[in-house]
């Protein structure tokens, strides 16, 4: 256990968690609530299951990464394991939804994102699951 909480006392990776936390929140809240004209549960889990092939299980597990990993950046509590549950959503979603559209999120109009965004996600959320949480973390309190 101490290995999954143990961290140095780095504030860039609290700069790090923070951002991924804002992210993947709103996101997710687009997902799970229909924030920021986002579909809902209900849409997000038919969407994925009928356009991905994501069973509705998985897609659960999605949701509860997205919105369960941001309180965990947060926090500074289980960081390791959320960023490793960052690294798997984000991974599939590239592979399923973004790998035929080419590296730029920006392609023009008309065409569907690239590889970028996702893969800038899967740099940080692998830095953190390498580093740890940092400073200002609940991960640095409890491995103390």
């Amino acid at each position: 256990m101490t290995a999954i909480l143990q961290t140095d006392a780095s504030y860039a990776y609290v700069i790090l968690r923070l951002g991924l936390a804002i992210t993947f929140f709103a996101h997710g809240a687009q997902h799970v609530f229909g924030w920021y004209d986002g579909r809902g549960f209900k849409g997000t889990i038919d969407n994925w299951r009928k356009k991905h092939g994501i069973p509705v299980a998985f897609g659960l597990l999605g949701m509860f990464i997205e919105m369960g990993g941001a309180l965990a950046m947060i926090s500074g509590l289980f960081v390791r394991p959320a960023a490793f549950g960052f690294t798997a959503f984000i991974t599939i979603a590239m592979l399923r939804s973004h790998w035929g559209n080419g590296f730029f999120l920006n392609q023009g109009p008309g065409k569907e994102a690239g590889i970028e965004f996702c893969f800038v996600l899967i740099i940080m959320s692998l830095t953190l699951l390498i580093g740890g949480a940092g400073a200002l973390s609940l991960d640095g309190v409890l491995s103390r």
